[in-house]
């Protein structure tokens, strides 16, 4: 119980502290009533994506008092529909883990908006990085450098370094900006050891060496009472469903297993007992060493 409590005051302190350089962040950038537009929706049922999207609405509409004059996905963005919307206020690309080849058309959707608006202030917010052809990051940072008002945030040291050294982009940190929500477990723990382990792109190879008794499963099944629309307000309505899918899973669990971030995130959130492993790239080990957000040699990405 002792061990219990000292590792919850340690994740209050974390999400305080991670909170607190969100909104410094987003405050660089806008003020009380400035309009703003939110593009790139995951539109898809990855629970992490739309725990980012809901953390960037919480921390948007506490700055500006106000929801995005404009959202859209990677695939239904309309640029005279945003002009009119948005005719001034910066641009923002939700943030996550696909800057770079592995999510091809989130990179495509992103360096589109940098060749087509050159007057508007573009930020992506924080990502983490990863290419696998050098060619297409140097390809992107040439796009980065011409455009005229452009700031990347990243979320992790590696990341960051890649950013600066390699593509020679003026990247800053950031924490992902799904720490700003507040989270409760939905249920009683039912499951000893759940696995939350990745079955996408980003999954290491082979099959996933578990302990035994762990429960697999993966969060990439919409639930059939999705709600539909592709205004603001279902957008938001989706993001709501799948984040609340996402807990109910995790809420299993007495102790969690994972090579998601957000896995590692929302047990954080949810002051769940939970260990890491790392996905193809070494995403969670990065972000945790640069958030401090584990303790055990697990956590460092075993």
């Amino acid at each position: 119980m002792r061990r219990d409590r000292i590792r919850s005051r340690m994740n209050a302190a974390l999400i305080s502290d991670q909170r607190e350089w969100l909104w410094q962040v987003y405050a660089r950038h806008l003020g009380y009533g400035r309009p703003y537009a939110l593009v790139d929706f995951p539109d898809h049922p990855n629970v992490g994506d739309s725990a980012i999207w809901l953390g960037e609405l919480t921390i948007l509409r506490a700055i500006t008092g106000r929801d995005p004059a404009y959202v859209s996905t990677w695939h239904d963005f309309d640029r005279q529909a945003f002009l009119h919307a948005c005719p001034e206020g910066p641009l923002l690309i939700h943030g996550g883990g696909n800057l770079g080849d592995l999510w091809s058309h989130h990179q495509n959707f992103r360096e589109s908006l940098l060749l087509d608006l050159p007057d508007r202030t573009i930020v992506q917010l924080p990502q983490s990085i990863f290419f696998r052809d050098s060619s297409a990051a140097l390809d992107f940072a040439a796009l980065a450098k011409r455009h005229p008002d452009f700031t990347l945030y990243v979320r992790d040291h590696a990341s960051l370094r890649f950013a600066r050294s390699t593509l020679g982009l003026p990247a800053h940190l950031a924490p992902d900006s799904a720490m700003m929500l507040d989270l409760k477990r939905q249920a009683v723990a039912s499951e000893p050891i759940l696995a939350l382990m990745r079955n996408d792109a980003e999954r290491v190879e082979g099959a996933p060496d578990l302990p035994p008794g762990a429960k697999l499963v993966d969060w990439l099944e919409d639930d059939d009472e999705m709600p539909g629309g592709h205004d603001a307000a279902s957008r938001e309505r989706q993001a709501v469903a799948r984040v609340n899918r996402g807990v109910a899973l995790l809420s299993q669990a007495q102790h969690l297993l994972t090579d998601r971030l957000h896995g590692h995130i929302l047990a954080l959130l949810l002051d769940l007992p939970h260990d890491i492993r790392d996905n193809c790239y070494g995403k969670l080990s990065a972000y945790v060493a640069s958030w401090q957000t584990g303790s055990t040699p697990a956590h460092r990405g075993v």
